[in-house]
């Protein structure tokens, strides 16, 4: 089947998870650090103090989602949508009007788990479940929407900032995710889709549908976590802090926020390369890869004092995002198959959302204790090299059980 013929028959719920990604940025880390700088003033807050209550309601979020996640293997992907955006939207309101530390930590952590958890979650899930032979294709599609995300909000959050204040800006999405988004997700994804006799047949279809029990006890799935969980740790701790590194280096407010247009467009072009690879031959394959270009732009981040050093910082993390986002996708049900994906998958995003909960809190902590921020990138560059070279071993024992599973057939 044809890209534009794939496009046209399954445009609908590849719509659908388009949009469930793109709004998902509004729990993401990127756009709740956008707010940062205001909320800490407004709170009385240091980095320290926020980054802890960050990793807070995250942690929290983290706990919470391998229960609700299974939401998705019970309910159809329609009736999860009705569930899931109207809890982002509340969350957004909260934002608009807390005043007290207490419902601000609230807020955090509805966002985490209803932005950042469920909403890729379910998005992901769906992509998993209906799209075989073409997984990586409709997983690389889908989550074109967190790349839109990032090219398109944080120069209009910036914007809408400076034209009604920060608080009218949440308010203001909180309607758009109610108002505009529900209706338009649930419209495209009430309908789950159904194999089709177009659709290839998966090569690499897994000897059996794994339990969440049973992965949790596969060691090899441990192992995967060390490099799967870095490219969450690394982004959220930089972005939740790029005040602060704007601060230290001197740059304009709005230097990061110009330069994730380029991470974006470096990330769609990746995500469909990768899918493209992952449909050829196999996500496992792309293990070894996607971590050492998030290596280069951590040393290149903490090595370049210039403003270009944010645009090859950027540039570099756009390479090493487009592949993973595609690639985490496809992994988990080419590994462990699709009947229990929901509960697999909700305990994978809730060691995401946990790994990127440590991000901030721990940064924070290190700034607050005068560890050089500088160096904290140069030994995340070095963590990075370190797991690309587990993940090789990972992608030779894959390779081996999915021989052994074709030579038991």
């Amino acid at each position: 089947m044809t890209f534009l013929r794939f496009l046209r028959a399954n445009l609908r719920w590849l719509a659908g998870g388009f949009l469930l990604c793109l709004f998902s940025s509004v729990g993401q880390t990127f756009f709740i650090s956008l707010s940062g700088g205001q909320i800490r003033r407004e709170y009385g807050l240091s980095n320290g103090e926020f980054g802890g209550l960050y990793m807070l309601a995250t942690l929290a979020s983290a706990m919470t989602l391998p229960f609700i996640g299974r939401m998705v293997d019970r309910r159809s992907v329609g009736a999860t949508v009705l569930v899931v955006m109207p809890m982002l939207a509340l969350a957004a309101a909260l934002m608009a009007v807390s005043t007290q530390v207490g419902v601000l930590l609230l807020s955090l952590y509805l966002l985490r788990l209803f932005g950042q958890g469920m909403m890729t979650h379910t998005s992901l899930t769906a992509m998993g479940r209906w799209f075989s032979g073409h997984r990586g294709r409709a997983v690389s599609l889908a989550t074109l929407g967190h790349q839109t995300g990032e090219a398109t909000l944080p120069l209009a959050m910036v914007s809408l900032h400076a034209l009604i204040g920060w608080r009218m800006s949440w308010a203001l999405f909180a309607a758009l995710v109610l108002c505009l988004a529900l209706p338009a997700i649930y419209a495209l994804m009430r309908i789950e889709r159904l194999p089709q006799a177009a659709d290839l047949p998966e090569r690499r279809q897994v000897a059996r549908h794994w339990t969440r029990r049973e992965v949790l006890r596969d060691p090899l799935y441990w192992v995967m976590l060390v490099g799967t969980l870095a490219p969450g740790f690394i982004g959220t701790a930089i972005f939740f802090h790029q005040a602060y590194l704007l601060e230290l280096r001197g740059w304009a407010p709005g230097a990061f926020a110009s330069a994730f247009v380029l991470m974006a467009c470096m990330t769609l072009t990746f995500a469909l390369v990768s899918g493209w690879l992952i449909d050829r031959f196999g996500a496992f394959r792309l293990l070894p890869v996607f971590l050492v270009p998030l290596s280069l732009s951590c040393f290149s981040l903490a090595a370049i004092a210039e403003p270009i050093g944010i645009f090859v910082f950027m540039g570099l993390l756009g390479v090493s995002y487009g592949i993973s986002s595609t690639l985490l996708g496809a992994l988990w049900p080419e590994v462990y198959g699709t009947r229990h994906l929901g509960s697999v998958r909700s305990v994978t995003v809730a060691m995401m959302v946990f790994s990127s909960a440590l991000g901030p809190g721990v940064t924070g902590l290190l700034i607050d204790a005068q560890v050089s921020y500088l160096l904290q990138l140069q030994v995340l560059g070095v963590y990075c090299l370190v797991a690309a070279g587990v993940m090789v071993f990972v992608s030779r024992q894959l390779a081996h059980r999915f021989q052994a599973t074709a030579i038991a057939r």
